[in-house]
């Protein structure tokens, strides 16, 4: 078992889950280049992915725990040698998950207008916004099947399935982008901002269908939903609403976070967009990390090494925290040309890089807070997590970001509150899993 953690056994886990892990932030990444750089309207039409880009990430945080409950639970019966026990379950979990997408879709839909005048878009960024939704909201249901077909391979202990897939979602993403946005003369008419909702949604479905065959074909999991329902439907769902109440309240913060971007003017929330997707794109990166602490966690405490637990814990914080500070290097190297992907507006410019060195000051913060995420949901120890995410979210970053707010800071109140939140999210994750495993790592 020691094997396990080793540095290339862990890489092997992470680098893989770090791959398809970047094709969300990357969807939205290539979203609001392509849009930012359209021949009219580029601001308004970039703030507008951004606001909708906020508000479908909520979506997807929200009900996509199902990898994480999914992952925890089929690794923790997989290091125990029981994984029949619990075969029917990703089939179970998928359909129940699936069926409340369409739900949200017929909820939501009717309602655009109203939820994005809930960010502050008005006029032209708000007609834009509705647009670009009411055609990207219809990937959701695809997203949430392949995000918990993600879960059964991650369980299985193979990030490398979930990585293909990723990869060919986000190449054919990237071409239809530019394809549908700009046009071909003679053949496809620009869409422009309708044309990158399309290329989302045709990406989602096209890895969905990738998903369910490799699924089919490179496991024994079936996806025929059958009864009676797994002995661990209840512990599932029991992790899934914990999870929907920590990520309620993440995205609390992200809301207000894009609520008063956008109440600051166009300029601003476009440079919060730039800003926000880029500090995404770090986050998963590290996530790689944090899958792989996800995956060997629940692996060892099925296996009950508590030992190795706390090894895995001590490795992952090295390998985050070198990458964290990687990141903020490669991006301090590339400060002035990065944004200049994403828009060519002076005033955005201004403003973003007012505040981007924020953001890159935060990735080695960041690493700690989402490797032990990582580690909490591998352990099955979600309320925990809940707990964590209530408190740094109501009582370190609204009082945060509205104090700041009143003092006129602007995009720098925004990522202050964000980087005291990270910390609040940190250690008291690392606090308590030593509190628990180091105990039952000395009577082992």
């Amino acid at each position: 078992m020691n094997a396990s953690i080793s540095f290339k056994n862990i890489n092997k886990l992470a680098i893989p889950a770090l791959i398809s892990g970047v094709t969300e932030p990357i969807l939205s990444i290539t979203d609001t280049a392509i849009v930012g750089n359209i021949n009219s309207n580029a601001t308004e039409s970039l703030a507008a992915v951004g606001i909708v880009g906020a508000f479908i990430s909520m979506l997807i945080w929200v009900f996509g725990q199902t990898r994480s409950a999914i992952s925890s639970i089929v690794s923790q019966y997989l290091g125990a040698n029981k994984i029949d026990e619990v075969k029917n379950l990703p089939a179970q979990a998928i359909y129940i998950i699936t069926s409340m997408s369409f739900l949200i879709i017929a909820v939501t839909l009717p309602f655009a207008k109203q939820i994005f005048q809930l960010y502050n878009a008005s006029d032209l960024i708000l007609e834009y916004s509705v647009d670009y939704y009411q055609i990207r909201v219809f990937g959701f249901p695809f997203t949430l099947f392949v995000i918990a077909v993600f879960g059964v391979f991650r369980g299985l202990q193979n990030t490398f399935y979930p990585m293909i897939i990723a990869i060919i979602g986000a190449s054919l993403n990237i071409v239809l982008d530019v394809i549908l946005v700009y046009g071909i003369e003679g053949v496809i008419v620009p869409m422009q901002i309708k044309g990158a909702a399309y290329a989302s949604v045709a990406a989602q479905v096209v890895m969905a269908i990738c998903a369910m065959v490799l699924l089919l074909k490179k496991t024994d999991i079936p996806l025929k939903v059958g009864l009676p329902f797994n002995k661990e439907i209840k512990r599932f769902l029991e992790m899934i609403a914990n999870l929907f109440v920590r990520t309620i309240s993440l995205n609390l913060a992200l809301y207000f976070a894009s609520s008063f971007a956008t109440s600051y003017g166009k300029q601003y929330i476009a440079a919060y967009t730039i800003a926000i997707n880029i500090w995404f794109l770090g986050a998963f990166i590290i996530d790689g990390y944090a899958s792989a602490g996800n995956i060997l966690s629940g692996k060892l405490l099925g296996a009950k090494h508590y030992g190795l637990l706390i090894k895995l814990s001590n490795k992952l914080i090295v390998y985050g925290m070198v990458l964290g500070c990687i990141m903020t290097l490669i991006g301090g190297v590339l400060y002035r040309p990065i944004a200049t992907v994403f828009t060519k507006d002076p005033l955005v410019l201004e403003v973003f890089y007012d505040v981007f060195w924020l953001v890159l000051a935060m990735q080695p913060l960041c690493a700690i807070a989402f490797i032990f995420d990582g580690i909490f949901k591998g352990l099955g120890q979600m309320h925990y997590l809940r707990n964590v995410l209530l408190f740094s979210t109501l009582l370190v970053f609204i009082p945060v970001i509205f104090g700041l707010d009143e003092m006129g800071y602007k995009l720098y109140a925004i990522f202050i509150a964000f980087t005291l939140w990270i910390i609040a999210r940190g250690i008291p994750l690392i606090i308590k899993f030593r509190k628990i495993f180091m105990p039952l790592a000395q009577k082992t």
